[in-house]
């Protein structure tokens, strides 16, 4: 049996792909068609090349067990890509844009003057209680005066077709280099589709992200020394640090591979002896960067390194402290921190969100823990939320406690609808729910992937799209809608 699009259960949700008639919108008509025209054999058969391609370039990612311990895991991918309207996809980008640009500038300002919160925008006891505020870095001024180069905003449909974003994450944001693959992947199994498509490219993202390091470099050059830092083997985006490294040309290297010299220069030990490090793509929290300034425990560091940065003898990307932003409380004051350093109203909104620290909000939470999302403000990967209409009396009681006990720690949302896509299910196509992370580069210029790393929840029914609790990923392809859709 080949699909049927009229069958197929697109009920309460958004889908990306079929309307609420079950047809094809306009900028997906030509892979509707393609599909349409596949039995279910075949179907089944081109996923399962698309996992045999993952095992053979050894696209993996890893997971952290208390049975198993540290596994890693072939990469979790569908091959049926999502795709969005180029003329959709220009908003959001503007948006994206519009958004990182205030963002930095807040950060730059929590570090100097602090205005903001001066002018009664931003609350001072958020910033008072950050877990992520380092008091090492007030004063420093960065290349540029951008604190987030590389930035990865999560953003999600509603049913009504609205797009909002969800989350910022403004520290180490991972999941590109996956974005970059998942092309290559989609080459190899559907490679008839690009006859009816050209999705915009994402193979450019290495060179802009080695031209967005390079433009930070205290040395004039045409070249400048930049290398990946890594925690190492074991670290769950190991695959990404080594990926992106060999991509860009540059060296990857770990904390032991590094010093601070006299001159308060960084230098790279290589077998034709030292070398000057010019930029530090790293991909290691603050807290284990440097032992001098930070935890004295950390063997993943460099001694000296927040030194050798203040110094402007080398530039960090994300520079330390920019974690100050990637905080879930701070999440629900964007929309007024874009309208005071921009003078501008957000292009697109955030998830309507309660936050916990004001007492009307916090009490409309606690009598609707049944129908709301609890998010802490630090957590990531989906870990330490409460899923209201999911949770268990004893859960609500739970974060009851914990939100009375540390109010500011917590926001809530309402459970959107999550937009959905069809997604292969053995010999069959089912709606999943999805979320999209593009990644914004920022330093003399500020570009954005076209797409983004699609993550799909592939358990039915789930809105949960990490890879390390059951979510995949789709290729994900800007196009232009046909004029004759």
């Amino acid at each position: 049996m080949s699909i049927d699009w009229k069958n197929y259960p697109v009920g309460r949700f958004h889908d990306e792909l079929i309307d609420s008639d079950n047809k094809a919108r306009a900028h997906a008509k030509p892979l509707a068609s393609f599909l349409e025209k596949m039995d279910e054999d075949e179907l089944a058969a081109r996923q399962a090349a698309a996992d045999l391609s993952i095992k053979e370039m050894g696209i993996t990612f890893t997971v952290y067990s208390q049975e198993e311990g540290t596994i890693d895991r072939a990469w979790p991918f569908d091959i049926i890509p999502r795709i969005i309207a180029k003329s959709e996809w220009d908003r959001i980008e503007a948006g994206l844009k519009q958004r990182v640009h205030a963002l930095n500038l807040f950060i730059d300002d929590l570090y100097h003057e602090q205005k903001v919160i001066k002018d009664g925008v931003f609350p001072k006891e958020v910033l008072a209680d950050s877990v992520n505020f380092r008091p090492q870095c007030i004063g420093v001024n960065p290349p540029l005066g951008i604190w987030a180069h590389i930035c990865g905003s999560d953003l999600v449909r509603d049913k009504d077709g609205t797009v909002y974003v969800l989350e910022d994450n403004l520290r180490v944001p991972s999941g590109v280099s996956y974005m970059l693959e998942n092309r290559l992947v989609t080459k190899r199994v559907f490679p008839e589709l690009f006859d009816d498509y050209a999705p915009l490219p994402v193979d450019d993202y290495p060179s802009q992200l080695f031209d967005t390091l390079a433009a930070l470099s205290p040395r004039p050059a045409e070249y400048p020394e930049v290398a990946v830092m890594t925690p190492g083997i074991y670290n769950s985006a190991y695959f990404e640090h080594s990926y992106l490294a060999q991509q860009m040309g540059c060296e990857l290297v770990e904390g032991r591979d590094l010093f601070v010299g006299d001159d308060d220069c960084v230098y790279m030990r290589t077998v034709d002896g030292n070398s000057r490090v010019d930029v530090i793509y790293r991909r290691i929290d603050d807290l284990f960067l440097d032992p001098e300034a930070f935890r004295p425990d950390s063997t993943l560091g460099v001694p000296g390194l927040l030194r050798a940065w203040k110094a402007g003898k080398v530039a960090l990307a994300n520079a330390p402290g920019s974690g100050v932003a990637d905080d879930k409380v701070v999440y629900a004051f964007v929309p007024e921190i874009i309208r005071y350093y921009l003078g501008e109203d957000p292009i697109i909104p955030n998830v309507p969100t309660y936050r916990c620290m004001y007492e009307k909000e916090r009490d409309h939470v606690l009598a609707n823990l049944d129908k709301l999302v609890v998010k802490p403000a630090n957590e990531s990967g989906g870990y330490g939320m409460l899923m209201g209409p999911m949770s268990t009396k004893a859960e609500r009681e739970t974060f009851a406690d914990l939100i009375r006990h540390n109010p500011r720690n917590y926001i809530a949302q309402p459970t959107l609808s999550l937009s959905t896509v069809p997604t292969v299910v053995g010999k069959r196509v089912e709606p999943r729910h999805l979320d999209l992370r593009p990644f914004i580069l920022s330093a003399d210029k500020i570009q954005v992937t076209t797409g983004g790393l699609t993550r799909v929840a592939l358990r039915k029914g789930s809105l949960v799209v990490n890879s390390s609790q059951g979510g995949g990923s789709k290729d994900t392809w800007i196009v232009e809608t046909p004029e004759k859709a």
